[in-house]
């Protein structure tokens, strides 16, 4: 197997090179040659598989230059420290499937991409005798997770920009309280976007991307993606009837859903994925309208969604205008300059045939929240929240819905008691956070600066 760029200017690669290079030195994103198909009696197989077993049976189609000893002993290491036997459980609660992506070391579904990805750099770094300086931006999650995926770690330095106060306070803690030598938060004066923007700017120059040795954890890196594609196929596997089933996604950065778009490619029945966001909602305008302009970001009870400038679409706009890179290349040229895209109406009807979508504001998120746990007992996560109202709304009576559950409510306690006026019970591995010491650097959104910082601390 091997991976290209969806802006059409990097000779193929193979699987280890494209987890090494993260974001293409054109500046664009990774993706395989060729999608893999899976038959039905394929799909059938592999329906009652345990959930390692299935990620081998998946991720091997992809990490083609891996020997499959080795491979098979990097999932089974990157999935043993999960609190749940099945990793990522499915359960149904008011007519609807919840799949349970949040029983990794940091409680949230980006710890299922993570753990793989900080093993894959170190069994990589190792086998060529090489260091890596991960440089990463969070609008939560995701920083705590890399930090815990590569903390301690040999060859690997990490450094994560999160925006300063506006991650919820124990994602921030997950983060800052990790004091291992090759951990170096960074609180940016700014947005998300600011963040990623510092982030891409960075590794678009290419000198100091070479000569620092930059790695990317954020969902740029393919590594992510396809880890992801995984539970997709694993939740269909668990449901009573193996039919085709609607996939509600909580999304600002469409990695996630992407995922989802990939496993369908490959032949999961899937009749549609529901893309679900909050009031930062570019990419249900996206879906809806065909609308993809950047507005401002609204800080809202769902930060790891407040995001304008979704960076995993590029993938999917580099299928939907059939594998064109040219026409990749000057539509971000394009919306660089203007801050939009602009689609066709045969290109939006394309879109809708994929995905649906929703918009879910923070009076509806926290009336789900209550409402849900009233009825239920089941305790949502401001962002799957998003997710289930939206499948409520989306797709009513739907027989096989299923929500990712993206994060453990703990994790959210200042919104859950927004909504049902108790704090969620803190699971033992946030209640260790509270009083800890933390390690920060605050920087105003300057690419220079940071640039700086990683150079002195490299």
């Amino acid at each position: 197997m091997k991976y290209i760029s969806t802006r059409g200017k990097i000779a193929p690669v193979g699987f280890k090179d494209a987890v090494m290079m993260g974001l293409a030195t054109d500046g664009g994103l990774i993706l395989p040659e060729a999608i893999p198909q899976i038959d039905r009696g394929t799909l059938a197989s592999w329906s009652k598989l345990p959930y390692r077993e299935l990620a081998f049976n998946i991720i091997s189609l992809f990490a083609t230059d891996i020997p499959a000893a080795d491979l098979k002993a990097l999932i089974d290491r990157s999935y043993g420290n999960f609190e749940h036997q099945e990793t990522t459980p499915l359960v149904k609660k008011d007519g609807v499937y919840i799949l349970e992506l949040f029983h990794g070391p940091t409680l949230a579904f980006k710890d299922v991409a993570l753990q793989l990805l900080g093993n894959l750099f170190e069994y990589l770094l190792k086998e060529r005798g090489e260091k890596m300086n991960i440089l990463g931006a969070t609008s939560g999650d995701t920083g705590s997770a890399a930090i815990a995926g590569v903390r301690g770690k040999e060859n690997i330095n990490i450094f994560i920009l999160h925006p300063h106060l506006k991650t919820s306070p124990i994602q921030a803690l997950q983060m800052t309280s990790v004091l291992d030598e090759n951990v170096h938060n960074i609180a940016v004066e700014g947005t998300f976007d600011d963040c990623q923007n510092i982030v891409k700017t960075l590794f678009n120059d290419l000198q100091f991307k070479k000569e620092y040795a930059l790695g990317a954890v954020n969902s740029i890196n393919w590594a992510r993606v396809l880890a992801q594609v995984v539970y997709y196929f694993y939740a269909w596997g668990r449901l009573p009837e193996q039919k085709e089933v609607i996939f509600s996604v909580p999304t600002g950065n469409f990695g996630d859903i992407f995922a989802g778009y990939l496993a369908k490619r490959m032949g999961l029945p899937v009749e549609k994925l529901l893309l679900a966001t909050n009031e930062n909602n570019i990419l249900a305008r996206f879906v809806q309208k065909g609308d993809y302009s950047l507005g401002k970001v609204v800080q809202t009870v769902s930060p790891s969604m407040d995001i304008q400038l979704a960076s995993n679409l590029e993938r999917y706009l580099y299928y939907l205008w059939d594998e064109n890179p040219e026409k990749v290349s000057s539509a971000f040229t394009e919306l660089q300059s203007t801050g939009r895209i602009v689609f066709t109406q045969e290109q939006l009807q394309r879109v809708q045939a994929e995905f649906m979508s929703c918009t879910v504001d923070e009076a509806k998120t926290l009336q789900t929240i209550a409402s849900f746990n009233r009825e239920t007992g089941y305790l949502l996560d401001p962002h799957t929240a998003v997710g289930v109202r939206g499948a409520l709304e989306c797709a009513p009576g739907h027989p096989r819905v299923v929500c990712l559950a993206t994060a453990h409510p703990a994790k959210f306690g200042d919104a859950v008691e927004r909504a049902i006026g108790a704090p969620p019970p803190l699971p033992p591995a946030l209640a260790a956070l509270v009083g800890k010491e933390t390690r920060c650097e605050l920087m105003a959104p300057d690419h220079e600066k940071v640039k700086a910082f990683v150079k002195a601390k490299a």
